[in-house]
């Protein structure tokens, strides 16, 4: 069996156009929101480490599993518009796409599964009987900074891959660069200046990202 050739995509602001923790948010009101909006951004521009909010975030939502399904459901009516058909034209070139992600696999799975995407790699939720939240798995490595080149590197002992490529608009995407055969940042939705700044390649449209790689690998 040949070695893959891995399209690895973050999810929230790069697949689809919400933030999902801020959707979680947004359930338990204006306040709540702007809080924990606040602290999503700030972690994603680098001001603060991604594991100083994650349990924080949480802790103050506090979501049921009702609302981790509803933002399941919009993940995939918020979709990026060319995603689909860019991950058809990418799998037909022989890319293998998965999605890594610092958001909530319960949530995300339903969008993966309309795009085509057979693999999720993010953090599981936890809910008892009554489908209320009881914590999170806090080892696993997207909780915190540093952790998606962890995943990448483990992935690839996994896999073997024949070269690897990260798709995603935070920092905590950018910081996969030194693992990956290719970072391109993605500005469609939130441009930050320094992914900006720091990507070999920066698109605004998944519909750019074949042709992209194409005249990047020959």
């Amino acid at each position: 069996m040949p070695a893959p050739k891995l399209i690895i995509f973050d999810c929230d602001s790069t697949l689809s156009a919400i933030e999902g923790i801020d959707e979680l948010a947004r359930v338990r009101g204006p306040q709540v929101f702007a809080q924990v909006e606040a602290m999503t951004r700030d972690a994603m521009e680098g001001k603060i480490s991604v594991e100083e909010v994650f349990a924080r975030r949480l802790d103050i939502i506090r979501p049921r599993l009702a609302d981790v399904v509803a933002v399941g459901r919009l993940y995939v009516e918020q979709v990026e518009p060319t995603a689909a058909a860019a991950i058809a034209e990418l799998k037909t070139a022989g890319w293998t796409p998965l999605i890594l992600s610092g958001g909530f696999r319960q949530a995300i799975v339903p969008l993966a599964k309309h795009l085509g995407i057979a693999r999720v790699e993010a953090v599981d939720l936890y809910f008892d009987e009554a489908g209320n939240y009881t914590g999170y798995d806090r080892g696993y490595p997207s909780t915190r900074s540093g952790g998606k080149p962890v995943r990448i590197a483990e992935l690839q002992h996994e896999l073997a891959p024949e070269r690897t490529v990260m798709v995603g608009d935070g920092v905590s995407d950018l910081e996969t660069k030194p693992v990956v055969d290719l970072f391109v940042g993605f500005g469609r939705y939130t441009p930050r200046g320094k992914v900006k700044a720091q990507a070999r390649v920066f698109l605004t449209s998944l519909a750019d990202l074949p042709a992209a790689l194409t005249k990047h690998f020959g």
